[in-house]
């Protein structure tokens, strides 16, 4: 990955997701990247294996520890 590569990505992950890009989980169950997504990061493939591991574990109340 060129540096310009990496500096761009950082940005990208300090970015709060967009709100069209977020549900509640009533429209549809809440999967792994929609709980990556939450936590304000960019989907990763280590983010949402760590998410698939948390929604197995809790789920649907992993939600919980991103919201007020």
């Amino acid at each position: 990955m060129s540096e310009s590569s990496a500096s761009d990505e950082q940005r990208s992950d300090d970015l709060p997701t967009p709100d069209h890009l977020l549900h509640t989980g009533a429209e549809k169950p809440l999967d792994p990247e929609d709980l990556v997504r939450l936590s304000g990061r960019e989907p990763t493939p280590e983010r949402v294996e760590e998410a698939r591991r948390l929604l197995e574990e809790h789920g649907p109340a992993a939600a919980e520890r991103y919201l007020p």
